[in-house]
């Protein structure tokens, strides 16, 4: 064996070396793509807003409303 492998180990010794500089380079890079992508999949959701939804339970409410008064009036017309 070198004597390399002989060195005690120490912060001046140890080092990640060219290998792991370029496995972060790599894994940032993998980042910020994955990042763009969910911004551009993010922008392609069309969400409900906030008064399109308060008008749609408006209109149900009116809607059971027309149906509750439809109903009680319906039997009265049976009757004549």
């Amino acid at each position: 064996m070198p004597a390399v492998y002989a060195m005690p180990l120490n912060d001046d010794t140890v080092s990640p070396g060219v290998l792991g500089f370029v496995v972060f380079l790599l894994l940032l890079a993998a980042t910020v793509f994955l990042i763009r992508s969910m911004g551009k999949q993010m922008k392609k959701i069309q969400a409900p807003r906030e008064a399109d939804l308060r008008q749609q339970e408006w209109e149900r409410a009116e809607a059971a409303k027309a149906a509750k008064a439809s109903a009680a009036a319906k039997p009265s017309d049976d009757d004549a």
